[in-house]
């Protein structure tokens, strides 16, 4: 069956009861989804309203199944067997989601190749590409056809490369399904690359099923009558776990809009969750504040009935939480919908939050004893107090080690959704994965049983023989009004062994004098961590080097300021 464009409220609405939900333990709990079987039930009610180009198209789930079906068919003929890794870049379109599930029945797992990330080349990306299949070695590499027309010969010409649309051209054909087993491998999870790159994370099919169930238990989620709602790219594990599959296996209803049109609309995002009564949605701190930033004094078709808004991915703002509940209180929001929570590709997704039904809570802690590796609470108008915002709870099954009786240290995790280790990298799964464990190469600690992020040890700068965390200084710059939310970064372009602290910021608006704002950074370094930059650089829009996701990546901004070609739109020396 095609899909149909209808407005917003067509597809018949289910009643949002209010069941139970169990408490918040980390303790074991019974396995009880057939991911696959959730997948395909035929008796499903759920719709998928996907964003396609200037509308959303309304699919009931048993549609969309009943096209990949088709797809399989399609595929099986082009080799996908039992075994098989299919690359894929995934993007927010109503063929990839029948296109992912198509790659399974077939029996191929999913390798889900990163996207262009912000500020990359074209070259640089197919370069990515060319080093990451020729570890994975598919039997074949799905694509939107403008991606595909913009890959690199070198990659084209050792593997065969088709568009989503292509495989819907084939039509509906007779064949066995034979998905992934329950131990089989069913999906590679290639990190977004926001500290080196990209990894591949191998996930079973058991561990995606546990993970469902984890998020199920950190939502409330109740099957059958929920709405999820997401721009998040699929490329993401947020995107993908955390929204399509979940909503999917459990049969909600699923709203899909796309990066693109939240990054030049963002109250498309609340606006989307209002029409359609989403009761569940996932994004980052830095969304959160451009959606109720570009609300302003606007209004909502209909008041918002949002349960869970899980919010993790980068470090959570405390004022940015604080700001948005306010602006959407009045649309129906309520003190508990946002979920600051902490995961990574490596566990599937999710291994702390905070409990649906609690309110977010931050406290404050000593900022130069963090940085020495203590975590000691201190008063809020402590001028060297540094708020954070609590991530929550080891989510059920997950067990996490970090700083305990007052320490920092490395976040440690065990989970029964942690990936068997990095795809055909036995020396880096070795280093990161030991004793079944995850080494996570964040720094954090647990207080009173919640889990507080301080962020990458790989943001830990060393400064005349002293300890800085770099994300400090960035999550003080970020509060300036002439830089752009989530648009600065701090890094050490020493290379004679010298610290040469150089801050890296897109400006706000079109300021005419660059100076004032670089002083003002440097005054705020300085009284953050008693560091002195070196030089601010503005960068133009869209430049700061990024993942899907919003996350700085630090070893490509470092690699930037070697750039013979990169040209900043000011340089600001400041000592």
């Amino acid at each position: 069956m095609r899909a149909h464009r209808t407005g917003p409220d067509a597809p018949t609405r289910r009643d949002h009861h209010h069941g139970s939900v169990g408490s918040t333990t980390n303790g074991e709990y019974g396995h009880t989804m057939d991911f696959f079987s959730a997948l395909t039930n035929g008796s499903s009610r759920g719709v998928l309203h996907a964003w396609s180009g200037d509308a959303f198209d309304h699919t009931p789930w048993r549609d969309v199944v009943r096209d990949a079906h088709g797809m399989a068919a399609r595929l099986r003929a082009l080799g996908v067997r039992p075994g098989t890794r299919v690359a894929c870049i995934l993007t927010n379109t109503p063929d990839t989601v029948r296109g992912l599930l198509a790659t399974w029945l077939a029996g191929g797992a999913v390798a889900s190749l990163p996207l262009p990330t912000r500020g990359q080349s074209r070259q640089a990306y197919g370069d990515q590409l060319v080093a990451l299949t020729a570890r994975l070695d598919p039997v074949l590499l799905l694509a939107d056809d403008w991606i595909a027309a913009t890959l690199p010969a070198e990659l084209t010409a050792s593997l065969p490369v088709t568009g989503w649309t292509t495989l819907r051209a084939g039509g509906p054909a007779s064949f066995e399904p034979t998905p992934p087993g329950r131990d089989d491998l069913a999906f590679i999870q290639y990190s977004s690359g926001s500290t080196s790159t990209p990894k591949g994370c191998a996930l079973t099919t058991r561990a995606i099923e546990r993970q469902l169930e984890i998020i199920l238990h950190l939502t409330g989620g109740r099957p059958g009558a929920d709405t999820v709602a997401s721009w998040l790219p699929l490329s993401h594990d947020m995107g993908m776990f955390g929204c399509l599959l979940y909503s999917w296996a459990y049969d909600f209803h699923f709203v899909l809009s796309t990066p693109d049109r939240f990054g030049l609309a963002p109250r498309s995002w609340f606006r989307d969750m209002s029409e359609y009564e989403a009761t569940m949605t996932a994004g980052t701190s830095t969304a959160v504040y451009l959606a109720a930033r570009a609300q302003g004094r606007g209004t909502l078709p209909k008041p918002l009935r949002l349960r869970a808004a899980v919010i993790g991915a980068e470090r959570v703002d405390w004022g940015t939480l604080a700001t948005a509940t306010a602006a959407f209180r009045p649309f129906g929001l309520t003190d508990t919908a946002f979920q600051p929570a902490y995961g990574m590709a490596e566990a599937t997704l999710a291994v702390a939050g905070k409990p649906w039904a609690q309110a977010p809570r931050a406290l404050t802690f000593h900022g130069p004893s963090l940085v020495e590796g203590k975590a000691v609470e201190t008063a809020p108008d402590d001028p060297h107090a540094t708020r954070l915002v609590s991530n929550g709870v080891p989510l059920p099954g997950v067990e996490i080690r970090a700083g305990a009786s007052g320490g920092v240290a490395e976040i440690e995790v065990a989970s029964p959704s942690l990936a068997q280790g990095y795809y055909a990298d036995p020396a880096r799964t070795a280093e990161r994965f030991p004793d079944g464990r995850l080494r996570t190469g964040d720094l954090g600690f647990l207080h009173d049983g919640e889990l507080y992020v301080l962020g990458r040890a790989d943001d830990m700068l060393s400064v005349g023989g002293r300890k800085v965390y770099a994300t400090e200084i960035e999550s003080a710059v970020d509060s300036m009004r002439n830089i752009r939310k989530g648009c600065a970064a701090l890094v050490d372009a020493g290379d004679t062994g010298a610290t040469r602290l150089v801050l890296m910021v897109e400006p706000q608006g079109n300021p005419k004098d660059f100076r004032p704002i670089a002083e003002e950074a440097a005054t705020l370094a300085l009284e953050k961590a008693g560091v002195a930059l070196s030089e601010c650089l503005f960068l133009p829009r869209g430049v700061l080097p990024k993942t899907p996701s919003g996350k700085i990546q630090r070893f490509r901004c470092r690699a930037l300021l070697t750039d013979t070609t990169f040209a900043p739109v000011a340089r600001v020396p400041l000592n």
